[in-house]
């Protein structure tokens, strides 16, 4: 039995959760930009890791993409490995003396 696919929406609000739940495994207070709208709406999305006024580089993810591999344990297992090891560098002193960034 398949997770894969969803409305753009619905994919969405999914990757905003598994990435929000990933990051806060390294630290509690960080949370996630999801970019969905204006021109990327129904095409990618990018996503950006804020911890305070530190944040993570943008990762672009294409809608397809994520609704095709969402139901995956290795894409997922890529991706929240990804999204951790943003988290860790965020958190960082080198990280925290990104603020401002992005």
């Amino acid at each position: 039995m398949g997770f894969s696919g969803g409305t753009y929406d619905e994919v969405a609000r999914w990757l905003g959760n598994f990435l929000a739940s990933h990051a806060k495994r390294e630290h509690a207070r960080i949370e996630v930009e999801l970019d969905a709208g204006g021109e990327r709406e129904g095409r990618s999305y990018g996503a950006r890791l804020r911890l305070g006024a530190a944040a993570s580089p943008l990762v672009e993810l294409d809608y397809k993409d994520v609704a095709e591999h969402r139901g995956e344990l290795e894409w997922c297992r890529t991706l929240a490995e990804r999204t951790r090891r943003l988290a860790r560098e965020l958190t960082s002193p080198a990280g925290r003396g990104s603020a401002g960034s992005g």
